[in-house]
């Protein structure tokens, strides 16, 4: 079943109704070809979805019936930030799709030394609305609750003040072995927690880069005897992070069942 995405005030729980504008509009209609009687899930952000039918709609809006209001527990318990060094081509749309289906909160590109993407203002906002876009295709497919905030790119030096300020601030080094340091680093993950995670570009990160990290709080550890290219490093732990939160939650859950 469909999912879309609306602003808190387009939902009016007392009058059990939804009023779905904008873009999404004519995706129901002219794509999709939704009609009246046709049903569709909707989120607005918080915890709560809605499961709508579909009362009237013209070329602006389309109006929904609330039939039950539920909440799923879709959202990772902890806010997941992925600071992405600007990789090369179009590899960025991959990276901020698959980082939306697993789950991360928000996605921030980063100018790093060894970037070989350059772009100017012009280009950066055309990318981060189209970015942007991927981000919401990705949440809607994979069931989220939220659509991951594709941020504008950062430098390096404010990406590391920014994730030095949450609960832990994770930096995979290549030139790093110890993978004791990798097992500290995730047995420090818990919900609740925020989490930085910094991903070189294909050059990887310059040693400057990597003392200023560390000076404000970055552990860094290894992800094993291979090179990962940048695409895979990100995923790699988005993907161990997911895992982990999701089985805390379940034992969580079944303690609070069992009590």
């Amino acid at each position: 079943m469909q999912r879309f995405f609306v602003s808190p005030e387009q939902v009016d729980e007392k009058g059990h109704s939804v009023l779905v504008t904008g873009p999404d509009v004519n995706h129901i209609r002219k794509v999709l070809r939704l009609k009246e009687g046709d049903e569709i899930w909707i989120s607005s952000g918080g915890s709560r979805e809605y499961h709508c039918s579909i009362l009237s709609g013209d070329s602006d809006a389309v109006k929904l019936r609330i039939l039950y209001a539920q909440e799923p527990e879709y959202e990772l318990p902890s806010q997941i930030c992925l600071f992405q060094g600007l990789p090369k081509s179009d590899k960025m749309e991959w990276i901020i799709q698959k980082a939306a289906e697993l789950g991360a909160s928000r996605i921030v590109p980063v100018r790093m030394k060894r970037c070989v993407m350059k772009l100017d203002d012009a280009k950066a906002e055309k990318k981060i609305q189209r970015w942007q876009q991927i981000a919401e295709s990705a949440a809607k497919q994979s069931r989220r609750m939220r659509i991951p905030k594709v941020e504008k790119v950062y430098p390096f030096d404010q990406a590391v003040r920014e994730a030095a300020g949450m609960d832990l601030f994770w930096l995979p080094y290549e030139l790093s072995d110890n993978m004791i340091a990798t097992k500290e680093a995730l047995s420090h993950l818990a919900p609740g927690k925020s989490l930085g995670i910094f991903i070189g570009p294909e050059g990887g990160f310059e040693e400057e880069e990597v003392l200023l990290a560390k000076t404000q709080g970055a552990e860094l550890f290894s992800l094993g005897h291979r090179i990962l290219r940048t695409e895979t490093a990100g995923m790699t732990l988005l993907s161990v992070a997911m895992i982990q939160l999701e089985l805390m939650q379940a034992s969580e859950r079944n303690v609070t069942v069992q009590g």
